[in-house]
């Protein structure tokens, strides 16, 4: 017995056809806005690695501005001459203090040389902050007008000063730094834990560490941070954001 076999065919409406133009158009919306989503992470890592490129060229501008300054030792030779006892006296006060060799007291922070970037913000390399234990090693910058489109244009390049005195200076010196998500700037800062040491060396090359006492996170409406009563103490005060970004990561410390 033959069998035969019927095909139905197919009718393409006008309604499938539709449906098909528009299942195209969503495939390569897609495709174009995934290649856009790449393109994007990579100019943002792209500009995190020439932000670290650049940090490190003003932290290098701000080690060569300290000049070396030899009248410690002059003025040792000096109290040879005039009074041993004096002379004890200095060395006794050199080991306590450990002060750095080329160190310049003298220096005012009105001598520091203003630097401009590329958008045009005017700044001054006043110290630099070094953290052993997360590896960071950075120049800190200082605005010339503070505003808010200033202070985030210099994030990019440097950690950069928020309110507060000199650095190294009695009182609470506020610094602020982007949270880039990985090992650049203050990422690593919400890491740091009480008794972990932040070194500050200020414009004169003198270095003084301070110990972590606190850790915290504000909103960012929240300044009370930045609050001068330090009981005439040397303070710091690290600022950065969370991971999310909806909040900020405050790290207090204290001299040693």
């Amino acid at each position: 017995m033959n069998q035969i076999l019927v095909t139905k065919k197919l009718y393409i409406t006008p309604e499938l056809k539709r449906k098909k133009k528009v299942y195209k158009f969503d495939f390569f919306l897609s495709i174009f806005i995934l290649c856009i989503l790449i393109s994007v992470a990579i100019y943002a890592e792209y500009d995190k690695n020439k932000s670290e490129e650049t940090s490190q060229s003003i932290l290098s501008d701000f080690n060569t501005e300290i000049p070396e300054d030899d009248s410690i030792a002059k003025n040792n030779i000096m109290l040879v001459v005039i009074d041993e006892s004096a002379q004890e006296q200095s060395e006794q006060t050199t080991t306590t203090e450990q002060p750095s060799q080329n160190t310049s007291p003298n220096k005012k922070i009105t001598d520091l040389e203003v630097k401009t970037t590329k958008d045009g913000y005017q700044y001054t390399n006043i110290a630099s902050i070094n953290i052993p234990k997360i590896n960071v090693n950075y120049a800190i910058t200082d605005g010339k007008t503070h505003s808010e489109e200033e202070t985030e244009a210099l994030l990019k390049n440097s950690p950069t000063k928020f309110w507060g005195p000199n650095p190294n200076k009695i009182g609470n010196f506020c610094i602020v730094g982007h949270n880039y998500k990985n090992s650049k700037f203050f990422s690593n800062v919400p890491k740091l834990v009480e008794g972990d040491i932040i070194e500050i060396t200020d414009y004169t090359g003198k270095t003084i560490k301070y110990s972590i006492y606190t850790k915290y996170q504000v909103v960012p409406e929240d300044l009370s941070c930045t609050s001068q009563l330090t009981n005439g103490k040397r303070e710091i005060t690290l600022i950065t954001c969370t991971d999310d970004s909806k909040e900020r990561v405050i790290v207090k410390a204290r001299a040693i």
